[in-house]
């Protein structure tokens, strides 16, 4: 009996750490419990018999995709563009898929089309570096295909590109050339006045235009977005364009909000402080 107990014991720690340790990855199905997903491995297997919808920006889809995915941004009327897609490929299932393990896009996605009372839907949340990693010959990047998993750039190497707002600011002078590639609802107003040009990804004589003029120049390009991210995708480009001497900020501007907004309340409370004292 006590054998048999302490088998059920374990078995239960065994299970808990098991989920414990998939909510530590995947941290966004907390948030989304209801939605179906579907691992790297499973979707291989099942590659031939079901629709792949990407969606993401077009962008983020330009560069780097599921060989043969049906291209469906989350956006207005989501859930009856999903319906069409429905319509369109019949019963198969339907596998929403986005950027990784902590972006909300394919469970957001599933929600939509269930909403929109398309069922045999789920959400693949690895997202589309595990997939180039584990499948690079069914998988597109920047138009070509198979790839190779070296062709990705690595986290490293986006890192060694990036830089913390206070430094970033710092950098911006006669030597440098500042580029905001937030897209156009995302702006309120700019962070370096005078001093920077904008350019949405997706406005490419325009964005062109930027890269030749620092190219031409040797100057440095520092470019930042809204909060970190588009920037992972702006970097292929950059290194197709074999322009090296650039950097991100990190944290976008929301860093740049977040990090100024720290120096202005420690100050006051310094300031208090000093004069309580």
């Amino acid at each position: 009996m006590y054998r048999l107990l302490l088998s059920v014991v374990l078995f239960g720690f065994g299970l808990s750490t098991a989920v414990q340790a998939a909510g530590d990855e995947f941290p966004m199905r907390v948030r989304y419990p209801d939605v179906q997903v579907i691992s790297t491995a499973d979707l291989a297997k099942q590659y031939v018999s079901v629709v792949i919808a990407d969606v993401r920006t077009q962008y983020e889809f330009d560069t780097l995709h599921i060989k043969d995915a049906v291209f469906l941004p989350l956006g207005t009327n989501f859930g009856e563009r999903a319906l069409a897609l429905r319509q369109k490929y019949g019963n198969k299932t339907i596998v929403f898929y986005c950027n990784g393990k902590t972006c909300h896009k394919s469970y957001e996605a599933a929600v939509l089309a269930e909403r929109a009372r398309v069922t045999n839907v789920v959400a693949f949340d690895a997202g589309i570096f595990d997939w180039a990693k584990a499948q690079p010959e069914l998988t597109v990047l920047r138009g070509r295909t198979p790839i190779k998993p070296t062709d990705l750039i690595s986290a490293d190497d986006f890192k060694a590109h990036q830089m913390e707002p206070k430094a970033f600011a710092e950098k911006i002078g006669s030597n440098s050339i500042v580029l905001d590639i937030r897209d156009k609802r995302q702006r309120d107003s700019a962070l370096f006045p005078f001093h920077e040009q904008r350019a949405q990804l997706d406005e490419t004589r325009k964005l062109e235009a930027v890269l030749d003029e620092a190219k031409a120049n040797h100057k440095t390009l520092l470019v930042y977005d809204e909060v970190g991210k588009q920037t992972q995708w702006f970097q292929y480009h950059l290194e197709m364009k074999g322009i090296k001497d650039y950097y991100f900020m990190k944290g976008g501007a929301q860093g740049y909000f977040d990090a100024t907004l720290g120096k202005v309340v420690l100050g006051g409370e310094d300031k208090l402080k000093g004069q309580g004292h």
